[in-house]
């Protein structure tokens, strides 16, 4: 279906000069006294102008038009051609501008309605009996006239309204979609980095405690630094690369296991429970688990000191379930959530979820996701 605005502008100005041809032709038929003829030819020829020169055009169609309604020619297509032509200033013009733009469109026709009814000699062509003209029929005819202009400016009028709403919207989608990036980003910043540096610097004290004394388990701190420093170069570039290439996708479950012995090395003992068939997630969904069972495990590595803890997931009735509870002994400070419990929050709303997070009692601490998805073939 082609629309108006994929014409382009030759199309467009053709078919404003087909509509000034027809407006001619229509007064021929009408009215074919050759002064009509030629008063119609001065409204109807401009129009082809009409998007170039909006304003211009507008006066000579308007100013024609007013001497039509003076020496009796003017008809429909008179009225039409000041309407089509009044329609691109209305469109295009702020307020200050477009409501002098009627006013004087409806100036025009009404001068020259007056002149025709109280100047001696004129109209220079008589009514045909039984017909309503700016002269024999001044109310009726002036009062569609101002009815077709009116309505033609207001049309024009609400058409820019919309544009600009649409242009509105269109920049808020643009801005929130920016803004949502922005964060997409902050979160797989925090998740791969904060994780990795956590389990970096516990291996690192670990190295400088040991380093004398055990030299041993020093020099396999330094090779699991070692280990997780390239694991968060290549986690880095998979966040760069989806910045580049948005089918590029995030760490998912296929990499669960790694995850785990990092956290287990750091001296940490996870118990994991992971019965559930994940073929059918989809492949957002379960990126967004994995970084929140991430976050989540890098929690009790902060927190909870030496400790256990239980990685489950399951998927119960259309929801991928994630949840990640430690048995540390004491209670954690309260105040105020930080960015890790914030993202995962964010990325279970990314697919419509709920996430609960907090102290159990007797149990320790307790991260709870639930990400609804609609299942899909396989894409392992």
């Amino acid at each position: 279906m082609v629309t108006w605005g994929r014409l382009g502008p030759r199309r467009l100005t053709a078919l404003d000069a087909l509509v000034g041809v027809a407006l001619v032709l229509l007064t021929a038929v009408r009215t074919p006294a050759p002064l009509a003829v030629g008063l119609a030819l001065l409204c109807g020829s401009p129009l082809a102008l009409r998007r170039r020169r909006p304003v211009p055009v507008l006066v000579v169609v308007a100013i024609a038009g007013s001497v039509a309604a003076a020496v009796g020619t003017a008809g429909e297509a008179v009225v039409f051609a000041i309407a089509y032509a009044l329609w691109p200033v209305a469109l295009s013009a702020p307020a200050r501008r477009a409501v002098p733009a009627l006013v004087g469109a409806l100036a025009a026709v009404t001068a020259g309605a007056v002149v025709g009814a109280t100047v001696p000699g004129l109209p220079v062509v008589p009514t045909p009996s039984g017909q309503e003209s700016f002269t024999a029929t001044p109310a009726p005819v002036l009062l569609y006239a101002a009815t077709v202009l009116a309505g033609s400016w207001a049309l024009a009028r609400a058409v820019r309204a919309r544009r600009r709403h649409a242009a509105q919207v269109a920049e808020l989608r643009a801005d929130r979609a920016v803004a949502e990036e922005r964060l997409r980003i902050a979160r797989d910043i925090h998740d791969v980095v904060g994780h990795s540096l956590s389990l970096i610097a516990m291996k690192a004290a670990v190295a400088n405690h040991l380093a004398e004394s055990h030299p041993g388990q020093g020099r396999a701190a330094l090779a699991a630094i070692e280990r997780v420093s390239r694991a968060a170069l290549d986690d880095v570039r998979v966040v760069l690369g989806a910045l580049r290439d948005p089918a590029d996708t995030a760490p998912s479950f296929t990499e669960l296991d790694r995850l785990v012995e990092d956290v287990r090395a750091a001296g940490v003992g996870v118990d994991v429970d992971r019965a559930a068939d994940l073929s059918r997630v989809p492949a957002a969904v379960r990126a967004s688990a994995y970084r929140i069972a991430q976050e989540a495990l890098t929690n009790v590595l902060r927190h909870a000191g030496p400790a256990r803890c239980r990685l489950t997931v399951a998927t119960e009735a259309g929801e991928l379930v994630v949840a990640v509870v430690d048995d540390a002994p004491r209670v954690r400070a309260a105040g105020p959530p930080g960015h890790g419990l914030r993202g995962m929050r964010e990325r279970a709303a990314m697919h419509g979820g709920t996430l609960t997070a907090g102290t159990e009692p007797g149990r320790g601490f307790a991260v709870r996701a639930r990400l609804p998805f609609t299942p899909t073939v396989s894409d392992e």
